[in-house]
């Protein structure tokens, strides 16, 4: 028999009109949105559902935006075709999805995550304010490659590999002088290509440490439970469950790599081959073929995957 591993979208798989349909024919996640506006105090729904573009793209906007589109795919699922945590094996999320997971594993209350994923958003755009930086991703490089590349880069600034995703899918974070020095030169060392990311800042580095602060007090204020199926933590792509392992983590993911090809090879080596990625993206499912391709990735962001869930 299968195991299941349920996977959350991170910053970037954000765009207007996202489970659109979803939330419209589904009451349940309708009214998951309608809470969100009522804890965060404005009509985030509407900003999912219609955008504009340049708003939702705002760090402090977009990481509950995120949350709660997840959060309405799985009321949907649970609505219209009975699913349940326990069906699951595992879960874990793509940074800021590590919230969405958690809250999905019953460690965070509905509100404490959205209210915390909207501090983190808060915090981590002053940080980007305050340091003019990003992060791009380098396409076919090993992880010895973008170390050298970091390395080559970091005369002009602050760089440093920010994500292992997949097998030739890593990202660097840091300052735009040392960015567009790693730019010019990624094809010195033989990286066939490089994508300037659409975040506000260098997320997962050092650049991020006034957010990390700002987050540690956030975390402190909110009860975190012993999660109720496997979950695996970002910054050391392993499993953890107990609940002041988990708040560290959670502060410290900010300015830490995000594991995320080990995580998907831990819950392989567990015995998972099936990994559900609700909206918003693909992205994860993606990443899959890259790291398992003999795992089954299902990709839930219309009606009617929702409708041909099984």
């Amino acid at each position: 028999m299968s195991k299941r591993a349920i996977v959350f979208p991170g910053q970037g798989a954000q765009h207007p009109g996202m489970a659109a349909d979803i939330i419209a024919a589904v009451p349940r996640a309708a009214a998951l949105l309608d809470r969100a506006n009522e804890v965060l105090g404005f009509d985030l729904k509407s900003l999912c559902l219609q955008g504009p573009a340049e708003r939702l793209e705002a760090t402090d906007v977009c990481q509950p935006a995120i949350f709660a589109t997840s959060a309405a795919v799985i009321e949907a699922l649970r609505a219209e075709r009975g699913l349940r945590t326990e069906d699951f094996s595992a879960t874990a999320g793509l940074s800021l999805g590590e919230y969405t997971a958690l809250w999905f594993a019953g460690a965070l209350a509905l509100d404490d995550a959205l209210r915390l994923v909207r501090r983190r958003g808060e915090a981590m755009q002053r940080a980007s304010e305050e340091n003019p930086s990003g992060m791009i991703s380098l396409l076919g490089a090993t992880r010895a490659q973008a170390a050298d590349l970091a390395r080559a880069a970091a005369p002009a600034g602050v760089l440093v590999t920010a994500n292992y995703l997949a097998p030739g899918s890593i990202a660097l974070s840091g300052a735009k002088a040392a960015l567009d020095v790693a730019e010019a030169r990624a094809r010195e060392f033989d990286i066939r290509r490089t994508v300037r990311l659409k975040v506000a800042g260098a997320f997962h580095s050092p650049l991020m440490a006034s957010a990390t602060q700002a987050l540690r007090a956030a975390l402190a204020e909110v009860e975190i439970r012993p999660p109720c199926i496997a979950f695996a933590a970002n910054v050391t792509g392993e499993r953890v469950s107990d609940p002041e392992a988990i708040r560290r983590h959670l502060a410290d993911q900010v300015t830490s790599p995000v594991l995320w090809e080990e995580t998907q090879r831990g819950f392989v080596a567990l015995g998972v081959d099936v990994f559900v990625e609700p909206a918003p993206g693909g992205v994860l499912t993606g990443l899959l073929r890259k790291t398992a391709p003999q795992a089954r990735g299902v990709n839930v962001t219309s009606l009617q995957d929702v409708q041909d869930y099984a």
